[in-house]
């Protein structure tokens, strides 16, 4: 088993036992401050660089997926969609960023168009490989093409499906499974948008 997901399937048997009911515990898996947050060096749909540390005092909640995926990532969008309508004011402080896994397909003006379908606030990251494979490392990102000779796609990409939460200093503080509901996934962003960043 990948060593990063044996980690991750630790730390969440660990907060299952833990974690009570309190409106101050997560429901996502809290990330130890030992294990490395790897920034971001994309390209957003706009053309324009994006990375964590110009995010500070912002959560940035990522999901890696991809623009031709037929049912786990729109069902993701149209989730976010929901957080972010349950956020309401809120919402401008948290940053909904989808980076992709199918580059070849996914050019800025296609993760665009895209997610304007769900949201003008959505972000869309994409990069060079060497800069995208090391982000892909970083959070234990595997991908695999799948050739569907039927489909006029051409293929599909299976790929790691969690979302990846970072706090206002841009480190690495959650990930949730994809099953995790909208209600849930606005509980943990609340909470962390009420931490004070240390001056």
């Amino acid at each position: 088993m990948h060593k990063f997901t044996s980690y991750l399937l630790f730390s969440l048997v660990i907060s299952i036992i833990l974690h009570g009911c309190s409106d101050e515990e997560f429901h996502g898996t809290e990330i130890t401050p030992d294990l490395p947050t790897t920034s971001f060096n994309l390209i957003d749909q706009f053309g324009q660089p994006f990375s964590l540390e110009d995010n500070q005092g912002q959560i940035v909640v990522a999901f890696f997926g991809f623009t031709y995926c037929p049912d786990i990532c729109p069902a993701t969008l149209s989730k976010w969609s929901q957080v972010e309508k349950a956020l309401g004011d809120q919402a401008q402080n948290v940053k909904f960023v989808y980076i992709t896994v199918d580059p070849e397909r996914d050019t800025p003006e296609t993760l665009r168009d895209h997610l304007e379908t769900y949201s003008p606030n959505f972000i869309g990251l994409t990069g060079d490989t060497t800069a995208l494979k090391d982000v892909y490392d970083g959070y234990g990102i595997i991908r695999e093409k799948v050739k569907i000779s039927e489909s006029a796609a051409g293929y599909l990409v299976n790929h790691t499906a969690r979302f990846y939460i970072f706090d206002k200093t841009g480190r690495w503080r959650l990930t949730n499974r994809n099953d995790t509901t909208a209600e849930e996934m606005t509980h943990d962003i609340k909470i962390l948008l009420k931490e004070k960043i240390e001056s």
